[in-house]
Parts: C-alpha cells; structure tokens; sequence
C-alpha cells in the first residue's frame, strides 16, 4: 500500500495509506455504510456533482464546523450538487450528531467497516485509523474536478476552493 507523509494531528507527525487521489483521475468506488447502517457507495451520487468531505471525528470542534459549513453552502446549490461527510465515527455518533445540528440533506457515511473509502482516496492515517481531514469535489461523470489534503488535520480546508471547483462542475 502506498504512503505518504507530510501530514500532521498537531505537533504529531502521520503517514497516510492509499493512493493519492488527483485531479482528472476517475473518483474510485468506495464501501460505507449512512447514519441507519444502508449501504453508501459511488452510486448512491449517480449524475450529481459531488463534495466529499472527509473528517477525523464530528466529535471534533473543527469537524464540526467544517460539517455544518459545507452543509449550509451545499444546500443554497441546489438538488444538483451532492454532500457526502465522511469519517470513522459509528453511524449512531452521525445520526446523533445530525440531529442535533438539524442537518437533513447531506449524507453521514461511516467508513468503520472496511476504511474502503479512506484507503481508496488515500486518506487513512496509518498510526490512528481515522480519516485525514480531506475534500474531494467529484462531476456528474465521476471525474476528479478538486481534492485537499490537510496537511494539518486540526487547519479548515479551502471552503472556498472547493465550493468554486463544484459550482464549475454545474
């Protein structure tokens, strides 16, 4: 398995497992399961613009607020852009969480099962097992149209960048 390092959870140095993830390269396939335990894959997202939105824990305080930023801006774009957070929380711990921030159209996946989507966008951190706090913005055709890596897990990602990379897709 490939790994990269360059990544931190402040001051500790990560490695993170899985192939890196690029623009113009085919968004892979992934195993998750949303907040009632269904099923969550690729096709759940079929000819919508997609943001992925990977985070270490909602338990977090900057998880947190990266979840309910993406979801209030996702949802001013209308049914054509698709939100998936992401992370290795139980699905109990999203559902919990969703309901307490009333978010009700993004979709809360767990990767706790098999860390087939954090090994397949080359996100999962080798010394704890979560996922590296990361975006993916995805098109209708399942091309890579925007990705970041935080290289430092407790840093927000660029909103705006990947807002713009999905508004382009539209």
């Amino acid at each position: 398995m490939n790994k990269r390092t360059g990544f931190k959870m402040g001051d500790s140095e990560l490695t993170l497992l899985g192939t890196e993830i690029k623009v113009g390269d085919q968004a892979p396939d992934f195993k998750a399961v949303d907040k009632e335990l269904n099923p969550v894959s690729l096709k759940n997202f079929d000819g919508k613009v997609k943001i992925f939105s990977a985070v270490p824990s909602l338990d977090t305080q900057v998880c947190e607020l990266q979840t309910m930023r993406f979801n209030e801006e996702v949802e001013k774009m209308g049914d054509e852009v698709r939100l998936m957070t992401i992370s290795m929380d139980l699905p109990f711990a999203a559902q919990r969480f969703c309901s307490s921030h009333d978010i009700e159209n993004s979709i809360m996946a767990s990767d706790y099962q098999d860390r087939s989507f954090a090994e397949n966008y080359g996100a999962l951190i080798d010394e704890l097992k979560l996922i590296n706090r990361s975006i993916f913005v995805i098109d209708r055709d399942n091309k890579v149209q925007y990705v970041e890596y935080v290289e430092q897990n407790t840093n927000f990602p660029n909103f705006d960048k990947a807002l713009e990379a999905a508004k382009a897709c539209l």
